[in-house]
């Protein structure tokens, strides 16, 4: 035993557990802070179940949470919960117990529309609820908001509603006008015929 003649190996790991502890402490705190802020930032949040999903499961619903401009995060429950306290979402915390995940997005309609669709191919995946932020979420709330278009629809229809008028009102704008010299035409040629008469 090389370099470690006269050197209590029980002694040695004992000696280290007070520096772990701090380390996990530390790690622990910088979580809770980072989950404090998701909870601050976040529009709407979902917590599901999924226990029993494949590594290729989550991934997919990571990626499809990115597409949509949400994100999904798995923590313990224990340092969720520190983190709700005193947010708006708060009203979650009895659903985090067990195997939980927390789908969230700045658009209220993303993180929920994708938990919906990913929960319909994939049974495993269960819906418990949710919050908007001081409004409480049941597994029917979610899919009512995933039912609702999302923001970048939204923007879209009202864009076309704003152009669609202004539109028309071009059109009846240029049809007088055009209106006016038909008949300016017809009677500057009826005075020709009737000159030429």
């Amino acid at each position: 035993m090389r370099g470690t003649a006269g050197v209590n190996p029980a002694a040695t790991a004992a000696d280290r557990q007070p520096e772990r502890a701090q380390l996990d402490r530390a790690g622990k705190s910088e979580l809770v802070a980072a989950l404090g802020e998701v909870f601050k930032a976040a529009k709407v949040v979902v917590v599901a179940h999924y226990s029993g999903l494949t590594v290729a499961q989550m991934q997919h619903l990571r990626r499809q949470m990115k597409q949509a401009g949400a994100s999904v995060k798995v923590a313990k429950n224990r340092l969720a919960k520190i983190a709700l306290e005193g947010s708006d979402v708060a009203s979650i915390a009895p659903l985090l117990k067990g195997p939980t995940l927390i789908a969230f997005s700045g658009d209220p309609v993303a993180a929920p529309k994708v938990a919906v669709d990913f929960a319909r191919t994939n049974e495993r995946f269960v819906i418990l609820g949710g919050a908007m932020g001081k409004t409480t979420l049941d597994p029917s709330g979610v899919k009512a908001l995933a039912a609702l278009p999302s923001l970048d629809e939204l923007r879209a229809k009202i864009v076309g509603l704003i152009q669609a008028p202004a539109t028309k009102i071009a059109q009846v704008v240029v049809a007088p006008a055009s209106k006016v010299a038909r008949v300016v035409q017809a009677y500057a040629e009826k005075s020709g015929e009737s000159a030429a008469a």
